[in-house]
C-alpha cells in the first residue's frame, strides 16, 4: 500500500475541558498518513491522478478553524472521517498532539487508524448523516 504523509500540520484550535482551554485558541499539531495508490499519478506525472496532499492539509486546516471540541479524541475523530468522506481514502491514519498540555510533558495527544467502515459506522451512530 501507498501511503501520503502531512507531518506537523500546525493550527490553532479551541480544544480542552478547562473554562479557560474554552477562551483561548491552543497549537495542535497534525500527522496524518492515508493510503493512495500512487502508481498512475507515477507514469502520468499529473496532479489529477494522486492525492492532493494541499487539498487536504487546507480543507483540515479550515475544519479546525470553525471547531470547538473538548477532548482530542473528538478532534481527532472528526478529521479522519472528514478525510475519509471527502478525499476518498480508504484508511488514514490521524496523530493529534497538543504540546505543552501537561507542565512535565512536550506534548500529549492521540493516534487513531479509521478506514471505509468506520465511516459507515460513524455515519449510522450519528443518524446517517
Amino acid at each position: 500500500m501507498d501511503k501520503i504523509f502531512l507531518k506537523e500540520l500546525k493550527t490553532e484550535a479551541i480544544i480542552g475541558i478547562f473554562d479557560w482551554e474554552r477562551q483561548v485558541k491552543q497549537t495542535v499539531l497534525i500527522d496524518l498518513e492515508m493510503n493512495a495508490d500512487v502508481r498512475k499519478a507515477a507514469l502520468s506525472d499529473s496532479i489529477e491522478d494522486t492525492l492532493n496532499y494541499k487539498r487536504v492539509a487546507k480543507r483540515i486546516l479550515e475544519f479546525i478553524e470553525q471547531s470547538s471540541f473538548h477532548l482530542v479524541e473528538t478532534l481527532a475523530e472528526h478529521i479522519a472521517m472528514l478525510v475519509l468522506e471527502e478525499f476518498q481514502v480508504s484508511w488514514v491514519k490521524v496523530a493529534l498532539n497538543k504540546p505543552g498540555a501537561i507542565r512535565s510533558s512536550r506534548s500529549v495527544g492521540i493516534i487513531i487508524e479509521r478506514d471505509t467502515k468506520d465511516a459507515d459506522d460513524w455515519r449510522l451512530r450519528r443518524g446517517g448523516k
